[in-house]
C-alpha cells in the first residue's frame, strides 16, 4: 500500500481573543500580599488600552512545529504589537526541556516585569516557574498547567475536560439518533502522559457513559501528523467496522484523515479537536469529519493582555474584583456544518 503524501503544518490564528482586553479597569486587591497592599485606581474607571507604565513581558513556548503552537506564538506577538507600552522579549522556542529551563532562567536574569510561559511539560518546568515567582516576577501560566499553584500568578487555557465532554455528547447523540447499539468508538489521543490529554479522555468517557456507551479502543498519536497517520492506520486495520472516531487534535488529524482516505473507509463519522481551518474546510465537505471542538490558540493573545494588566497593577473592567483573576478557562465549542462559516475565520492552518 502506498503511503499518501501528508501535508506539512504551519499556522496562525487571526481573530478575537476569548478574554476581553478592551476597557480593562485598574483596581486594588490581588492574590499576593504585595498586590493587596497597593492603592487602587477608581473602580470601573479608566481605559486600560491607553498607554500606561512600560512593561517588558518575557515569553517562552515550545517550538512551532505544530500548527496550534505556531498560532500560539503568532497570537502573542500580534497582541503585544498593539501596545506601545509593551516590549515582548521572546526566547528561542524549543522542544527540549533543559533548553526551555535555561531560556526561562535568562528571562529571570533579565528581570522582565512578567513572564508568559507555555511549558513543554508543566511538571518539569514547575521549579523554574517557581524560581521566577520567588524572584518577584509574576508568571502567567499558559495552557499546560504547573502542578504547584505557587509557581504561577494566573493560569489561562482551554477546558480540556469540557472539550472531551463536547466531543462525547456529539458522538453519543449522533449514535442514539442512528439507533446504534454497542458501537465501536475509537479515540486517538495527543500525548497520553500529559494531564490535558487525560482530562480530554476523561471528559469523553464521562459524556459517553450518559448514553451507556464506552470507548472501544484508544491510542495516542503525540500531536504529530506522522504519528496521527500511523496510529489511525493501525486502528483502522484492527477494527474492520467503526461507528465513530474522536481525534483529540486537528494537527495530527491531517495524518488521521490521510490514513482514512488511503484505506477508503467511510462507514463512520469523525470528530476533531482544536478548531483548525483545514478541519473546518473538511467539515464543509462530504467526508467523515463532521465536527471539531475548539481549543483556541487566541488564549496566547489573552495571556499577553492579562500579563500587561498584572504588571501595571490593573484589573478587568467587566469584573467586580479588582485584580486580574487567578485562572481563566476558555469555553470549548462544537463546530459543525451548521455553524462552520462563523468559526472558519478564526481557524488556524495545520
Amino acid at each position: 500500500m502506498n503511503t499518501p503524501r501528508i501535508p506539512s503544518r504551519r499556522g496562525l490564528l487571526i481573530g478575537g481573543a476569548a478574554v476581553a482586553a478592551g476597557g480593562l479597569a485598574a483596581a486594588c486587591t490581588g492574590n499576593t500580599p504585595e498586590e493587596a497592599s497597593k492603592p487602587a485606581a477608581a473602580i470601573n474607571g479608566g481605559d486600560n488600552d491607553k498607554p500606561g507604565t512600560k512593561v517588558t513581558i518575557g515569553f517562552s513556548a515550545p517550538a512551532a512545529d505544530h500548527g496550534w503552537i505556531a498560532a500560539i506564538t503568532k497570537n502573542a506577538q500580534d497582541v503585544a504589537k498593539n501596545y506601545s507600552d509593551v516590549t515582548l522579549r521572546a526566547v528561542e522556542p524549543t522542544n527540549d526541556i533543559n533548553q526551555q529551563i535555561s531560556a526561562v532562567e535568562s528571562l529571570i536574569a533579565a528581570k522582565v516585569n512578567v513572564l508568559v510561559l507555555l511549558p513543554n511539560d508543566g511538571a518539569q518546568l514547575n521549579q523554574v516557574a517557581r524560581k521566577a515567582m520567588d524572584a518577584g516576577i509574576p508568571v502567567v501560566n499558559l495552557d499546560r498547567v504547573f502542578p504547584d499553584k505557587l509557581s504561577y500568578r494566573t493560569w489561562i487555557g482551554g477546558d480540556n475536560y469540557g472539550m472531551g465532554v463536547a466531543a462525547g455528547h456529539y458522538v453519543g447523540e449522533k449514535l442514539k439518533q442512528k439507533n446504534v447499539s454497542n458501537p465501536v468508538i475509537v479515540e486517538i489521543q495527543g500525548i497520553a502522559t500529559l494531564p490535558l490529554t487525560q482530562d480530554r479522555s476523561k471528559g469523553f468517557a464521562d459524556a459517553l457513559a450518559t448514553y451507556d456507551f464506552k470507548v472501544t479502543a484508544k491510542q495516542d498519536a503525540k500531536f504529530t501528523v506522522e504519528s496521527g497517520n500511523q496510529v489511525a492506520a493501525n486502528l483502522l486495520q484492527a477494527h474492520k467496522k467503526i461507528d465513530a472516531l474522536w481525534n483529540h487534535d486537528d494537527d495530527q488529524g491531517v495524518g488521521v484523515l490521510a490514513a482514512i482516505k488511503q484505506a477508503n473507509r467511510k462507514e463512520f463519522f469523525m470528530v476533531g479537536g482544536a478548531g483548525s481551518a483545514n478541519a473546518m474546510r473538511e467539515i464543509q465537505g462530504s467526508g467523515v469529519l463532521e465536527a471539531t471542538v475548539t481549543y483556541s490558540p487566541t488564549m496566547a493573545g489573552s495571556a499577553i493582555r492579562i500579563a500587561r494588566l498584572i504588571a501595571q497593577d490593573k484589573g478587568m473592567a467587566d469584573l467586580v474584583e479588582q485584580r486580574a483573576p487567578q485562572s481563566l478557562t476558555l469555553a470549548s465549542e462544537t463546530v459543525t456544518k451548521d455553524n462552520v462559516a462563523t468559526y472558519l475565520p478564526l481557524g488556524f492552518e495545520s
